[in-house]
Formats: C-alpha cells, structure tokens, sequence
C-alpha cells in the first residue's frame, strides 16, 4: 500500500502547483521541518504507486527519523491539510485546502480546556456556545492569533460594551480587525489595547461634543486612534470638526476627517477656508445646474467632482455661467458634457472672459466667410466641420487670399456640383503657384460668368446656429 496518496477530490485537481493559501496561511506559522515534510509529501504524492513510496524511504530522502516525520504529519492533519489514513503501516492522505476555507475542519476540542473555562468566565452573562467555541478555534488555528490574545480581546469587548453578554459576532469582528494590523500574540495585544486607554480622555470629549451619552467601542476607540496616529489630525482639529457639523454623530465625523485628510487638509485653517469655498462653491453649483437644466438635491458632488475642478484649473465663476449659459443653447446639457467643452477650452488656453470672446470672434468670423462662399457657389446649407478643414487647407496651408477664393467662387457657381468643383479650382491654383486674380486670368484665359452678389461679412452675432458652429469647431480637440 502507498505510503503517500491524494484524496479523490485532490487526484481531480491533478497538480502538482503549491496553492497559494498555503503559502499565504500555513507556510509563515510552520516549522521549517513540517514545511520540508508537506511539500516532499505533496511531490511523491504524484508518483503514488511507486514502490520506494514508503514512510522508511521518506525519512531516509530528507535525513529525519520516522519519528519527526510522523509528528508532522501529525500538525499538519491539526491544520486539516492531510488526514493520516493508518498508523502501520504508515499512510497519510492529502486534503484540498479549501476544505479548510470552507470550515470543515475538525478542532481538537481538548486542547482548548482551560482557553474554554476562561472564555466563560469573561462571558458569564450567557453559555458559549459549540459554534461560538468553533469560532474562536478558527481564528486561533488558521489565522494565527495567540489564544492569551484573544482572551485579551474578548475581556476588552466585554469592557468597552460593559456587557458580559455581548454577542460573539462583535468579538470576532474586533478580534478579525486585530489580524489583519498584525496585532496576533499577547504582548502586541496588551500594547495595542493600551494604547487604545490611554487615547479615551480624547474620545470621551469628542463624544461629548458630538453629545454622544455612552462609552466608545472598541471599533470607535480604534477609529479615533486611526485619526490620531495615521491621518495625524490633533485633538483641536478633531473637535473643531466636530462642532462644525450640523448633524453630529461618529460616522460623519469619520467621513469627514478621511475627506480631509485624502486632501491633505490637515490643519484647521485649510479645512475652514475649503468649508467657506465649498459654501460658494454650492451657490455656483446651482446656478450652473439650472442654466444646464438640471435639478440635484445634493450639490456636494457636483462642487467634489466639477466646480472645485474648474476653479483649479483657472475659470472664473462669470466664465463658468457664460459656459453654462452657451451649452444648453447647444444642447450640451450634462455636466459632463460642460466638463468636455472646458477641457478643450483649457487646452486652447482659453480660460477668460476674454480669450473666450477673441475666440468666439475668431471662430466666427470664419464661419461667416465660409457661409459666404457657399452662398457665393449657390449652396444655402450650414457650415460643416468638413467645411472648416477645407477653408484651413485653402488659407493656411495654401495661403491662397480672400480675393482668389472669392474668384474662384464666381467661376463654380451654376457647376452640377459646385463645391468639388471650386475644391479642384483651388487646388490647381495651388499646384500652379498662383496667388492673385490676374495670375488665374491669365493662366486660364477665363473670365467670371457671374460676379459674386455676397462679400465676407465679419458682424459679430450670436445666433443660436453661430453658437452650434463655436461648439462644433472644439468637436475635434483631443483633451
């Protein structure tokens, strides 16, 4: 018979890979003899049927005595990794180590004697019962916690609810907390709860500006010490904050100071003067929402997610109302889609009054004269972006005048198709080098049949239509 062999379940697996629970839970915790033991066994477990499969065999392969091997095995069936199946001739079988996660794992209860007597002690207001004990063996065996710690946490809970019936699921909660800080033997125990003492005075005067009439948990106490010693917030600041809330109670007053210190506001001036910019900060929040129309009965995210963004990045509070005023003319009415057009604009570099109105002006007076060149062709449709790419080929690429576009424009007029006819005029003035009229005449020998009847009109006049067009000429911009 092997010495070594997997379970069904194990066999179905077929993998000789190291889990990395194993390494995670159970490799820091074990000696380095019973982590020699297990991955050898789990290694000559593929090879089951083989003959020199024997404990004897085994022994001699990692230079230790049947002994030490056996008593491994031993701690690792304690762990519910294997399970040894007989004793002579030696055989073991391994377990998947999810049967462990899944709390089918089997305690030695007599072990935990006098850990059970002193449990019941702390918790004399009511029996333990064997699901609470399983509990509290799970949190000692498989995540590691000293039994002397636990017992620490337990009187502490017991302490702090001043209630010896206080419900197991809270110990475990607290006691859970404790492992995942790191906090597993005795000593680190006793350091930590009396850190947590010496901080009550500080919390008793935050519960009582918060006017909170009971003792802190343990769940607050750790919470108030995570303000002290990890966001380092004073206690003036703590209280400040305190007093300033409309609504008292620990939970906002923890999601405040986690705000703050995510925004590196860390003393009482900055958080004062970002309270009184987040107060004008919400009226522009609603005036922008209704010029946008839209309606939020909370503004504090639109103020976290867009104003304070926009403030930041330079635009002014007129800017932004100007803005929001112009996108719902041009049904862009999202915040989103406002926070789209500024960002194209701070790309541009326009984040005045000013450069705006240059800008407006600039993109107009384009369009206008692109208007006029479609009307100059016989064409009475609006200016499109393919539009605005040919005129800027034409101008700035071609550098081909005003006057030579206009020209050219009196020549595609009555043409079945107007538009590619005036683009392949103007393209061959181009390959011919030619900037003036006379120059065109004379290299065509043509003349116009139909003078132009409109002139490049540059008025300024903010249509409903102009401002689609100002809009439309961002499209483009990559934020």
């Amino acid at each position: 018979m092997a010495f070594c062999k997997l379970s069904v379940d194990a066999v179905a697996n077929n993998t000789t890979q190291i889990d990395n629970i194993f390494i995670n839970n159970y490799l820091p915790y074990a000696s380095d003899e019973c982590v020699k033991v297990y991955l050898y066994g789990l290694y000559k477990c593929q090879d089951a049927s083989s003959r020199d499969n024997t404990l004897e065999n085994f022994a001699n392969e990692l230079n230790m005595s049947k002994e030490d091997v056996e008593s491994c095995f031993y701690y690792w069936q304690e762990q519910g990794l294997v399970q040894i199946l007989e004793v002579i001739p030696f055989e073991v079988r391994y377990l998947p180590i999810t049967n462990v996660l899944n709390h089918t794992k089997k305690y030695n209860v007599k072990k935990y004697g006098t850990f059970n007597i002193q449990a019941q002690e702390i918790l004399s207001g009511r029996m333990i019962t064997p699901k609470e004990y399983e509990e509290y063996y799970y949190i000692i065996e498989e995540l590691h916690m000293e039994k002397e710690a636990l017992l620490m946490v337990i009187s502490y809970c017991v302490n702090a609810k001043n209630n010896n019936n206080i419900n197991y699921s809270y110990i475990t909660t607290v006691a859970k907390d404790f492992v995942n800080k790191k906090i597993l033997t005795a000593k680190a125990t006793e350091e930590y709860l009396c850190s947590l003492e010496g901080l009550f005075e500080g919390i008793e005067k935050v519960f009582k500006t918060l006017k909170i009439n009971r003792l802190p948990t343990i769940t607050e106490r750790t919470t108030y010490k995570t303000w002290k010693d990890d966001f380092q917030f004073d206690d003036n600041v703590i209280l400040s904050v305190a007093k300033m809330m409309k609504r008292p109670n620990f939970e906002h007053l923890d999601a405040l100071l986690k705000k703050y210190y995510s925004m590196k506001l860390t003393k009482i001036e900055e958080i004062e003067n970002y309270e009184n910019e987040k107060k004008t900060s919400i009226v522009v929040a609603k005036k922008i929402t209704t010029n946008l129309g839209l309606y939020y009965e909370n503004l504090e995210p639109v103020v976290d997610n867009y104003i304070f963004k926009w403030f930041n990045m330079g635009f002014s509070i007129s800017m932004l109302e100007q803005i929001s005023n112009y996108s719902f003319k041009t049904n862009v009415r999202t915040l989103e889609g406002m926070d789209k057009i500024l960002n194209k604009f701070f790309k541009l570099g326009i984040i005045t009054e000013q450069s705006l109105q240059e800008y407006f002006d600039s993109v107009l007076s384009v369009d206008k004269k692109i208007k006029s060149i479609l009307e100059n062709i016989g064409l009475s449709r609006s200016v499109n972006q393919f539009d605005r790419d040919k005129h800027k080929i034409w101008t700035e690429v071609w550098n081909l005048s005003d006057e030579l576009i206009e020209y050219a424009c009196s020549l595609s007029l009555g043409k079945e198709q107007p538009m590619q006819y005036l683009a392949s005029l103007l393209s061959s003035f181009h390959d011919k080098n030619i900037k003036t009229v006379e120059e065109a005449k004379n290299a065509f020998n043509i003349a116009s049949t139909k003078k132009s009847s409109k002139k490049f009109n540059n008025e300024r006049s903010y249509t409903k239509e102009e401002m689609n067009a100002l809009f439309q000429s961002i499209e483009e911009i990559e934020v």
